[in-house]
């Protein structure tokens, strides 16, 4: 039996996620042969598996007889993917989801695995069951958000989280392309459909962070974390001169584009400039639960002691970025994240003077949930 090209490559990057990997390299890489229908339905489903995991886990749960630590991974996100699209790809024959998802498991495992599947799917179809989509947000990080946010906004963070984000471009002072709409931030047009051109896809929130460094023309600026350097090209709009930094090399190397000077550092120790700079950016490293409509797989990832073991790298790197400020100068320290750990926790370490804040929180705002704040040395 053959297999649809999408279901084969979705298939194979959710098994690489589940050993490790990120979603979008993952995707990238086991669709790169496909026509670009099929890499968007590969697209579709694997991001739809992610996003949704806890609801369609609970379906799984409600059909099968064997708990789901001791599924194959291979049965497992076999049956992942087939529910995902019968319950909510309207343009997927349910039959065409069941026979690939048994060949999938016949293919990986065996015959007895692929009755397996067979028999779950079948019978989830002659009896549909209903479960809540607040299963597909861990619990621990629900009441997180509501005790940080009120229950309300935490519904509405959960709920953004597992829709389809907006597509927004970076245009700058170009002509914006045929169908874009202008946002409110400066520079900033939604493209709902269609072909980007010559300008780079940039989250709303993310191009929001940059006017609050209030640049000017020949400014010295800092990109303390600049990787993969769409907020430093949009800084070079104001044409100032930057120094982009990153931690690993594979990453400065997609920096060196920009055409400016690129230091691999560790920013958690000492920064070997000599000089101190009128600008600089800290978008520190972060658990991106601002992003979890764009990079689902992290809500399953994260655990709760993270966040103590992040928000000490993120002091340290502001500890030693302020310590590279001009008496004068403004820092912005940025993150996607919406855990106060990580954000107005360690601003308040770090004794710096708060000029301003910025908080977007998915549901509530467009885009990614962000927060920034200009800082200057107190």
């Amino acid at each position: 039996m053959n297999l649809a090209p999408a279901r084969k490559a979705a298939f194979a990057a959710l098994l690489a996620v589940d050993r490790g990997a990120w979603s979008a390299e993952a995707l990238a890489a086991k669709s790169a042969q496909l026509d670009s229908r099929d890499a968007g339905l590969a697209s579709d489903i694997v991001f739809g598996v992610l996003r949704r995991r806890g609801e369609l886990d609970g379906v799984i749960r409600r059909y099968s007889k064997v708990p789901l630590d001791r599924l194959d991974p291979e049965v497992w996100i076999a049956l992942e993917m087939a529910f995902y699209q019968i319950r909510f790809l309207d343009r997927v024959p349910s039959h065409a989801a069941v026979n690939d998802a048994v060949e999938l498991a016949r293919r990986a495992g065996t015959a007895s695995a692929a009755a397996f599947v067979n028999a779950v799917l079948r019978q989830s179809l002659r009896k549909p069951v209903e479960v809540p989509e607040t299963l597909s947000t861990p619990a621990w990080l629900l009441d997180r958000w509501t005790r940080q946010y009120g229950q309300e906004t935490a519904l509405g963070i959960a709920r953004a989280s597992l829709k389809v984000p907006e597509r927004y471009i970076r245009v700058g002072n170009a002509t914006p392309p045929p169908g874009s709409e202008p946002t409110d931030v400066r520079g900033c047009y939604r493209l709902p459909s269609g072909d980007a051109g010559p300008f780079r896809f940039q989250d709303i929130s993310a191009q929001a962070v940059i006017p609050f460094l209030r640049l000017e023309p020949d400014q010295t600026f800092l990109d303390l974390c600049a990787s993969p350097g769409n907020k430093t090209a949009q800084a070079l709009e104001t044409r100032v001169r930057a120094v982009a930094c990153d931690l690993h090399p594979s990453r400065a190397r997609m920096l060196r584009e920009l055409g400016i000077p690129v230091v691999v550092l560790d920013a958690r120790n000492p920064l070997p400039f000599s000089r101190k700079f009128d600008r600089i950016l800290l978008d520190a490293p972060c658990s991106g639960t601002g992003t979890l409509a764009r990079n689902p797989e992290i809500k399953w990832k994260l655990e709760p002691e993270d966040f103590a073991d992040l928000q000490q790298r993120q002091m340290a790197i502001l500890r030693n970025a302020l310590a590279q400020l001009a008496d004068d100068g403004l820092l912005v320290y940025s993150t996607c994240s919406l855990e106060r750990e990580e954000n107005e926790d360690v601003v308040a370490a770090s004794g710096a003077q708060v000029l301003e804040t910025m908080q977007r929180i998915p549901g509530q705002d467009a885009g990614d949930g962000f927060f920034a704040a200009a800082l200057k040395i107190g």
